[in-house]
Parts: C-alpha cells; sequence; structure tokens
C-alpha cells in the first residue's frame, strides 16, 4: 500500500511515516526496524511471505529516520562519550521510542498488535512489552539483546562496518559501504543478496539518511540500560530468533532474551547473521505467523 503520515502520534507528537499491506482484516503484526533503518529495509519478499501467512503488516520509520520527524534540533550526539557514561546529549530512550509505537496504534485505531523487532527495533518491541503489555498481543524479538553489557556484545569489525570515519559523500558511496558491510554482517551460511542490499540501501538514502539521527538512536540504545529483570514481567507470548553467527549482537544476546521472559521460543538459525538471507524468508515468516495464530488462539 502507499505510504502515509500519522500526525501528533504518541507524548512527542511526531509524525510517523508508514505503510499498510495485506487485509486490514487479518491479525495486524507491527514490524520495528533497528538504528537508521526505515521502513524500506524490510526486504519486501519477507514482507509479502508474511501477508501470504495471513497478517496485517505495518511498517514505519521510526524517529529520526526516513520520513518521521527528525529532532535536528536535538543535542548534538556523541556515541563514544554516552558509552563512557556521559548522557547528557540523550535526546530520548527506548521508552519514548515504545510509546511512538504505542501511540501509532492509536492513530491507526488499533488497542493491540502483534509486534516484531529487529536488532534495535527488538529492544524498542521489548520495551514495549515491558511498559505497553496491553498493546502487544505477541512479541518477536530478532537478532537483539537485553541491554546487558555481558551478552549480545559486537566484535570490532562489525563496529567498524557500521560506519567508522568519514560518513559517505554521496549515494553511491552510501550504498557501496552497505554492501561492503554485508561481507561482514551478513549470513556466511548463505547467498549474499548484494543487489537487494544496495537496492534497499538506495532507498534509505533517498528518503531521508540521518547519520546524527542514527547517532542519537545509538545513545537511546545506551541510555536505556539492562532489561533483563524487567522482561521477567513480560506477559505476551514470546519468539526469539537470532543468528548463530551474527557479529553485531553475538547469540548470547538472543540466549539471553529468551531465558529472561518466561516461556518464550528460542530458534537459533545456523548460518544466519545480522541480516534476513532470502533463503530464510518463507521460514521465518512461518514461525512468527504460527506464534500470532497461537496468540490469537489465546485471547
Amino acid at each position: 500500500m502507499a505510504e502515509e503520515k500519522a500526525l501528533n502520534v504518541g507524548p512527542a507528537g511526531i509524525e510517523v511515516a508508514y505503510e499498510r499491506h495485506g487485509d486490514p482484516d487479518d491479525p495486524p503484526l507491527l514490524m520495528i526496524m533497528g538504528i537508521g533503518g526505515q521502513l524500506v529495509s524490510w526486504p519486501g519478499g519477507l514482507v509479502a511471505e508474511l501477508v501470504a501467512r495471513g497478517l496485517h503488516v505495518i511498517l514505519f520509520d521510526s524517529r529520526d529516520s526516513g520520513h518521521s520527524t527528525h529532532l535536528r534540533d536535538a543535542p548534538v550526539p556523541d556515541v563514544a562519550a554516552a558509552m563512557a557514561g556521559d548522557l547528557s546529549m540523550v535526546a530520548y530512550t527506548l521508552s519514548d521510542l515504545a510509546a511512538d509505537c504505542a501511540g501509532l496504534l492509536d492513530t491507526l485505531g488499533l488497542g493491540s498488535a502483534h509486534v516484531a523487532g529487529a536488532s534495535m527495533g527488538g529492544m524498542i518491541a521489548q520495551t514495549m512489552a515491558i511498559e505497553h503489555p496491553g498493546r502487544v498481543r505477541s512479541l518477536t524479538s530478532m537478532m537483539s539483546t537485553t541491554g546487558d553489557p555481558s551478552v549480545g556484545r559486537s566484535n570490532a569489525e562489525a563496529l567498524r562496518a557500521m560506519g567508522g570515519g568519514a560518513p559517505p559523500a554521496s549515494r553511491e558511496e552510501y550504498a557501496d559501504q552497505a554492501v561492503r558491510a554485508m561481507s561482514v554482517l551478513g549470513s556466511p551460511g548463505f547467498e549474499p543478496d548484494l543487489a537487494g542490499a544496495r537496492e534497499r540501501a538506495e532507498r534509505v538514502y533517498d528518503r531521508g539518511w540521518d547519520p546524527a539521527g542514527m547517532a542519537r538512536q545509538a545513545v537511546a540504545v545506551i541510555a536505556s540500560g539492562d532489561r533483563t529483570g524487567r522482561l521477567r514481567d513480560v506477559v505476551a507470548p514470546t519468539l526469539v530468533i537470532h543468528g548463530a553467527d551474527d557479529v553485531m549482537f553475538d547469540v548470547s544476546g538472543g540466549k539471553a532474551t529468551a531465558a529472561a521472559v518466561p516461556g518464550a521460543e528460542l530458534v537459533v538459525v545456523e548460518g544466519m547473521g545480522h541480516n534476513f538471507p532470502r533463503q530464510l524468508w518463507p521460514d521465518l515468516a512461518a514461525r512468527i505467523a504460527a506464534l500470532v495464530r497461537r496468540a490469537e488462539k489465546g485471547r
């Protein structure tokens, strides 16, 4: 469906760009992308697989990405300083991002939805299940972690691949960087889709790539701390999916998430890294749809 814009969303009153895919009468699935990602960052084939399994998929740009509100007047973010303990420049936290999600559901007239998030999106989804339990019918946390610094750690090469040094100076450089990053962050057990990675990167750049916004999102993650204790209170049926070969967030992050949430199902995918290989789209969609069906029966 065509992109739309929700106005005055949540307590912050921001604008949120979103798309809806599938039959509105099917169970709604809100999908939350990671740092710097946009609604176009989700592989279209994965979305199609979810729709084919009877889900009404809602994609959106988080604040500071794409066509949603960018907080350009917020303090200049310093990720290194935040990691060293200086949180003076933090403009918002994962709680604010979760409140944006709940506000988007309000705008769409949805009392609740199934929620799936990847990477930082998984952290937002977890926070939403913790702080807005009545809004989350089921939780799928993918390639994410708990906020405990002892688990889900990134290796140095992964952090460099995410953007060390000067930012790309052009659309072509940005797309080239995204393709190079796949060689580090991608899934070694599957043939890489370099053309798909380039196409998604070009669309992200065209819709409003914002390095400062990415940094604000990153310090939001740092400032939000460890969710492990609060994850033990999550009541939504939960599925945790993690790649065995994820170097952005080590698989220990997924294992810790599943261990913290009562009754959570853990799926560790051999050969999967920090992306969604097209070979896995049918299986991932089937697992998410199965969770949705179980949760719908239990409502």
